[in-house]
């Protein structure tokens, strides 16, 4: 009879304590898969945020803060870039194209975003992934505005719903005077442009244009007709994203703006930035990682312990192995297979049991955090972790196998009345 049969018979007659055991180790290695599922999708999300953008231009500042405050829409910007400089850099030879960004105004709670119609057609995000809609269109009119899949969800917003922009990020003045209708809505991306409401450039300058210039137009003249001969050309955006025509030619742009003489100037890379700005959180990540590994030491402790706690009742089993010819070694082996085979039992019970609680919680993990956990599966951290759980688990027997060879022959032997 092989070592594996002989394994899988001895756990077969304690199968209580060893379900028991298996059902521990596998909800704890369940729970280790599905933390480090959720930790790389937050990982990828976050490094995807943005993609075939070669650069993200602001005033002169540090690339953290400018990568904060133009991706993620986080804190403010020092400073503006004038319309002029803005122009300068887009006429470079090797630009290929730019997407203004203009920031500082809100609507309950969510950033106002103040761009162009060509952001919709230039930012992408995950592997390349262009924006689209789940319903309606991108703006056109002077007062529409496109709003991202959680300002929709949230408020409760659907394509020709009107809202109010306000001023600032916790601003009570509001543009009461200039109501924007919703005229498109976003699918989910999982980036900050969920959380987002996009207006074009005309619309910010518009909102914040002197009232005092449009007193002496004609009683109920719409909003769009009194602002056909007021120029909206803006003075100034927050950022502004690039793409050049070459890869090769990135760092000659960078450069140029960089060393840009009308005003100070800052080009980023976004994806060494992203990666930068990655390393903030690596000493949560490695405290993350000390308990996951002190779960796997509990787990193996557990078995160990389930081995030790089953020996009184196989005293005369192991005894009368010896007597009929069985060696130490082979004693020995047979302890650490039936560990190793409750570690494999454990860890397909866990894949099961982790795929089942992500496939569940997918979408409320989506909908809530904006992490679309798209490699629902046995990940490449999860795997690492279980062929090393597999192959430390034959050693929890150890001390189980020290334990039975405490007592002497004789004594295992003994009849019990």
């Amino acid at each position: 009879m092989s070592l594996l049969v002989l394994a899988l018979k001895s756990l077969q007659a304690r199968r209580l304590a060893a379900g028991l055991t298996v059902f521990a180790v596998a909800t704890s290695l369940a729970l280790i898969i599905v933390v480090e599922t959720v930790r790389d999708g937050a990982r990828q999300g976050f490094l995807n945020t943005i993609s075939s953008t070669d650069l993200i231009m602001g005033a002169r500042t540090g690339g953290v803060q400018l990568l904060l405050y133009s991706v993620f829409h986080l804190g403010n910007a020092t400073n503006n870039i004038t319309w002029k400089s803005y122009q300068d850099i887009a006429a470079i030879k090797d630009v290929s194209w730019i997407v203004p960004i203009s920031l500082g105004d809100s609507h309950r709670g969510f950033r106002v975003v103040g761009t162009t119609p060509t952001f919709f057609q230039h930012y992408s995000h995950g592997q390349r992934e262009h924006l689209q809609f789940s319903s309606g269109k991108r703006f056109s009119g002077l007062f529409d505005v496109v709003i991202g899949a959680a300002v929709a969800k949230e408020l409760a917003y659907d394509v020709g719903t009107n809202l109010i922009v306000a001023h600032g990020l916790e601003s009570f003045v509001e543009h009461t005077d200039f109501p924007f209708q919703v005229s498109g809505v976003l699918k989910a991306t999982g980036t900050p442009v969920d959380r987002s409401v996009l207006v074009s450039l005309e619309a910010i300058e518009a909102i914040h244009t002197n009232m005092a210039a449009l007193r002496g137009a004609p009683k109920g003249t719409t909003a769009g007709a009194l602002f056909e001969s007021v120029d909206l050309t803006p003075k100034a955006v927050t950022a502004a994203l690039i793409g050049v025509e070459t890869k090769l030619g990135i760092f000659g742009v960078q450069r140029q703006i960089n060393s840009y003489s009308e005003e100070p100037l800052t080009a980023i890379l976004p994806g060494v930035t992203l990666s930068e700005l990655y390393q903030i959180t690596t000493v949560a990540e490695t405290a993350l990682r000390v308990v996951l590994w002190a779960v796997i030491v509990a787990s193996l402790l557990g078995m160990s312990a389930m081995l030790v706690a089953t020996l009184s009742a196989r005293e005369r089993e192991l005894a009368i192995m010896r007597t009929i010819g069985a060696s130490s070694l082979h004693i020995v082996s047979l302890i650490m297979m039936e560990a190793l085979v409750l570690a494999a039992l454990s860890s397909v019970c866990a894949i099961i049991l982790a795929n089942v609680l992500l496939i569940a919680a997918g979408p409320i993990i989506e909908s809530r955090y904006g992490l679309a956990l798209t490699n629902v599966g046995l990940m490449s951290s999860g795997s690492s972790i279980l062929a090393v759980f597999l192959l430390l688990a034959p050693f929890a027997g150890l001390f189980p196998v020290f334990s039975a060879y405490r007592s002497a022959l004789v004594t295992r032997l003994a009849l019990k009345n």
